[in-house]
């Protein structure tokens, strides 16, 4: 059934345009190009992310920050290992998630470590870019008090999610 999802989803929506009398590729083709633009406008901060993350590992600097750290994250049960993900999750969910998934790859998806990101990634927010969206819609210029209390809450997600990977798997 998964197979056929994509196809079905296409036949929908060109069975709808066609009860509306529209023209389903024209539709179509302007969802694509707003894709291409989305992806245009978004590609550069990714790869700028994703190159500054690998220049941190390859430097040595998470390793310095994670062995610094590493106190701190033994006194909440964090793995030192993920040091790198709190650090980006607040700023750039592509590249938390490019960083995940190489914690992943180097530690094992059933390791403490592999399930500790996998709940970390699912229960922290990209908060420096979600605070910026939704102030920017709403023409709110002053945070104050929100930027504080998101860090809180992902902090608090990312013990829970060290505590829960340790304690309930």
């Amino acid at each position: 059934m998964v197979d056929y999802l994509v196809p079905l989803l296409l036949f929908a929506a060109c069975a709808a345009a066609l009860h509306k009398k529209e023209n389903a590729y024209d539709i179509m083709l302007g969802g694509a190009a707003e894709g291409l633009h989305l992806l245009r406008s978004i590609l550069p901060a990714l790869v700028l992310l994703l190159t500054a993350v690998s220049m941190l590992r390859q430097s040595g600097a998470v390793e310095a920050i994670s062995r610094f750290l590493s106190p701190l994250f033994s006194f909440w049960g964090i793995p030192p290992e993920t040091a790198i993900l709190l650090l980006i999750r607040p700023i750039s969910g592509s590249a938390a998630l490019a960083v995940g998934a190489d914690l992943m790859a180097e530690y094992g998806v059933d390791s403490t470590i592999g399930r500790t990101v996998a709940i970390m990634l699912g229960s922290t927010e990209t908060t420096f870019y979600t605070i910026s969206v939704y102030f920017a819609a709403a023409g709110i210029q002053k945070t104050r008090y929100c930027i504080p209390a998101a860090l809180i809450a992902d902090m608090t997600g990312f013990v829970l999610s060290a505590l829960t990977a340790r304690f309930l798997v």
